[in-house]
């Protein structure tokens, strides 16, 4: 279970990788149309999601500390937060849709959270790495280290 552990964990790591390329893409895109940005939204709500909520049964299931276990749930927690920065942006456009200077502020702090959650990531994937290396009683040390 271990390995199966640090498998996802790679997975993860890799859709966080994967969704900064498609956030390029989407910005890149000229003309700006409504699917611009479709590989980046399904990728942020639906793969990171359900690769956060099974690596941390993983972790669970592999006797992994409790740190690395909540470690493994916060790019979930993250990615709810993404998603408030994005309504709370979209409520402070102006009466027509565009952007205010208080909406930018606010929007910008997407691409922050973003770091932080490819940050999460990464210490999970070494967390993960680590614990599916070691025998016995060491994982849940050797894990707790790397956390």
């Amino acid at each position: 279970m271990r390995r199966v552990y640090a498998a996802l964990a790679g997975l993860l790591l890799l859709s966080v990788v994967v969704q900064f390329y498609f956030a390029a893409v989407g910005a890149f895109d000229k003309p700006q149309v409504d699917g611009s940005f479709a590989l980046h939204s399904v990728t942020g709500t639906l793969v990171i999601p359900v690769l956060s909520l099974l690596a941390t049964v993983a972790a669970a299931l592999s006797r992994a500390p409790g740190r690395q276990i909540a470690l493994t749930i916060l790019p979930l927690g993250l990615v709810i937060v993404q998603m408030l920065i994005i309504a709370l942006g979209e409520a402070l456009d102006d009466s027509t849709g565009n952007t205010t200077p208080a909406s930018l502020a606010v929007l910008g702090l997407h691409a922050v959270n973003g770091l932080a959650i490819m940050g999460v990531s990464g210490f999970v994937f070494r967390g993960a790495r680590l614990l599916a290396t070691t025998t016995g009683d060491a994982p849940r040390d050797a894990a707790a280290q790397a956390s």
